[in-house]
């Protein structure tokens, strides 16, 4: 992985998409070498708001060097990017973390077809979308479902997202699709995968850790959730592991330095 760079990123576009939740894209040399599932470190202006925020990557435009990303407005900072317009330029950190190991979700022969469940829980939904048009790029080696999660009717990506694969919805107010979570919505329409890459809320994904294990399925989680700095020097985004740290020998990993992708198998959550 590149060495992560402070670099002034343009602003080339933004939008509200749902209720508090921006869309922009980001003109930036960070775009050459970020991969599915890592993320970003945005400075926020604002002198009063000391650490940058980590938001995840969303979309990736090698060709013409762009980022783009999908936040929810949390606090200050976000609140102070989500007024951003087009020429803006901020201050980003890049790129983060350790993303989706891309390579699990392709037969070794190109023919088998592996079943691939992309899992997505709110504002964990956006890095599903680098990482479908990753696995698609393979075409017939991977049948790709894609199973979001939201609160309610405001279906943010779920058009982007069904360029990649088969989308499948669950709400927690039923108006959509399966009335519940993403576990239900498995269920209900009797779905099966060989692997699972999930990002959203710890519910969310000790759910998906259970019932991986339960079925034999491999399976990758993203906990950017629990992330404050996202360059390691909080510690606020700790989390117990099976094995222990080769520098501190305790059983602790940092999730924005050694993840924020994990095998499931691997974290305690």
């Amino acid at each position: 992985m590149s060495q992560k760079k402070k670099v002034t990123a343009v602003v080339t576009a933004q939008k509200e998409i749902a209720p508090d939740i921006f869309d922009m894209w980001l003109k930036t040399e960070l775009a050459t070498d970020a991969v599915p599932g890592q993320f970003i470190a945005v400075y926020p202006k604002n002198e009063s708001t000391l650490l940058p925020r980590p938001i995840s990557i969303c979309e990736v435009n090698k060709e013409e060097g762009m980022l783009r990303i999908v936040y929810r407005i949390a606090g200050k900072g976000t609140k102070e990017f989500s007024a951003y317009k087009e020429g803006d330029t901020t201050e980003i950190l890049g790129v983060l973390g350790n993303g989706f190991p891309v390579d699990k979700g392709v037969s070794a022969d190109n023919s088998a077809g592996k079943k691939v469940f992309l899992m997505g829980g709110g504002i964990g939904i956006p890095p599903m979308l680098e990482l479908a048009k990753e696995l698609s790029k393979n075409g017939s080696a991977t049948e790709i479902n894609i199973i979001v999660g939201y609160r309610d009717s405001k279906l943010f990506l779920k058009e982007d997202l069904e360029k990649y694969g088969n989308v499948y919805v669950a709400t927690e107010d039923g108006s959509v699709g399966t009335k519940g979570n993403v576990m239900n919505a498995i269920e209900e329409n009797g779905l099966q995968a060989d692997v699972i890459f999930a990002c959203g809320p710890m519910p969310m994904l000790r759910a998906i850790k259970g019932y991986a294990e339960e079925k034999g399925i491999e399976a990758y989680i993203s906990l950017e959730e629990r992330m404050a700095c996202g360059v390691g020097a909080c510690l606020g985004c700790v989390c117990k592991t099976k094995n222990k740290d080769h520098h501190s020998h305790v059983n602790n990993t940092r999730i924005c330095t050694d993840g924020p992708v994990f095998e499931a198998g691997e974290v305690e959550i």
